[in-house]
């Protein structure tokens, strides 16, 4: 895969988390136009990520020895049709049927994405093309969520799925005529899944996933909140202070898919979320935005880093099928977001406050890290392609 085509892909990443990240920064205007409560309006980044982590594998397995231009191509039009019913929607259910669609077809993507990456890059280079992948991600943080702030507040909240469906049209056209193809992967038995699901490297590594996800998403399903009740910043603020996590994101997008290949996936996943989980037990003592937000643009560059880290070891723990273990991983991913943002508004309905937040985070995530140590330990001791339950 070239530069160009890379990019176009991870432009495709782009647009897709966009419509994932945009909601934690519009939920006050949802959850007012829809006459709902803010944690109800939460729920819809918990909609979404539940029908990413279940809909993606089973339609991941469906489609494994398709090929990958065919399932990018297939995915983004999906996409397209709930961008279009997120746009028309004015009640909360049919939003939430719209995030259905959403998620589903953007957990495909990125999986079919990341896969293709896999196959078409050098072993010595896989970091740095799944750190571009990622940097969609990060992308979305830097010009999405503050651009759809922006749309929110001069236009509609609907306006900025329309945006996104026009957009992803214009993506389908370029990568219909430019992506070349990508053979599927081979047809992966049923005992051969159960056997990747019985490795304590991949379930104790999928743990890791879940509690790091959770712990984030506890905090960041709510950050906009966040920052306006603890830090009191006016809600002009917040789509500059995101626009600058993004930018901080997209930093450490990079900075993580060079050191995997430098340093190795696991040094990079450790590091990172041991500032992580430092900067979450100092927040909620810190009420100062000039002491508190440097604090926070720290803990996004490491969460990003640790984004490339997570997915290259999960390739390199399974080279020959990385679609399947990528599915789960995205899967978990979700499932954790979806928890996170369960618990956080759990918290915020039980307490009226989300100062303590980073506080259940911090916890979650030193779950996730001690998963995490069990699974590169293991690794050591004997790797997967020679384990027994491989």
């Amino acid at each position: 895969m070239n530069r160009l085509t890379m990019y176009l892909v991870t432009l495709g990443v782009f647009l897709t988390a966009t419509s994932e990240l945009v909601v934690s920064g519009i939920l006050y205007p949802i959850s007012e136009d829809l006459h709902i409560s803010l944690a109800l309006a939460g729920q819809l980044i918990t909609a979404y990520s539940l029908s990413f982590a279940i809909g993606t594998p089973i339609l991941v397995s469906l489609t494994a020895r398709m090929d990958r231009k065919k399932v990018l191509l297939g995915s983004l039009l999906v996409y397209i049709a709930g961008s279009l019913v997120s746009f028309a929607s004015h009640d909360i259910w049919l939003l939430m049927g719209s995030r259905v669609l959403l998620g589903v077809s953007s957990g495909v993507y990125l999986v079919s994405a990341m896969g293709a990456a896999a196959k078409l890059t050098p072993p010595e280079h896989l970091g740095r093309a799944i750190g571009t992948i990622v940097l969609g991600f990060s992308s979305a943080m830097v010009l999405g969520v503050p651009i759809g702030i922006m749309i929110a507040n001069a236009l509609s909240w609907q306006a900025i799925f329309l945006l996104l469906a026009l957009l992803s049209l214009l993506i389908v056209f370029l990568l219909a005529r430019l992506l070349p193809n990508v053979e599927g992967d081979e047809p992966v038995p049923f005992h051969q899944q159960f056997k990747v699901l019985g490795s304590v490297v991949i379930v104790s590594a999928l743990l890791l996933t879940l509690f790091r996800e959770s712990g984030n998403s506890v905090l960041f399903t709510f950050i906009a909140a966040f920052l306006q009740d603890i830090f009191r910043i006016p809600p002009a603020g917040i789509s500059i202070v995101m626009l600058v996590f993004g930018v901080l994101g997209a930093v450490g997008a990079k900075l993580g898919g060079y050191g995997v290949d430098r340093f190795g996936a696991s040094k990079v996943i450790i590091a990172s979320m041991m500032i992580h989980i430092g900067v979450f037990a100092i927040l909620p003592l810190l009420h100062s935005p000039l002491i508190g937000l440097p604090f926070i643009g720290m803990m996004v560059i490491s969460m990003f880093a640790a984004g490339p880290a997570v997915q290259s070891y999960f390739i390199q723990q399974a080279p020959g099928s990385p679609n399947l273990i990528l599915s789960l991983n995205t899967s978990i991913i979700h499932l954790g977001l979806a928890a996170g943002a369960g618990a956080g508004g759990f918290m915020v309905n039980a307490s009226s406050t989300l100062q303590y937040h980073p506080w259940l985070g911090a916890f979650v995530l030193a779950l996730g890290l001690a998963a995490g140590l069990v699974s590169f330990s293991a690794g050591r001791r004997k790797p997967l392609s020679e384990s027994p339950a491989a």
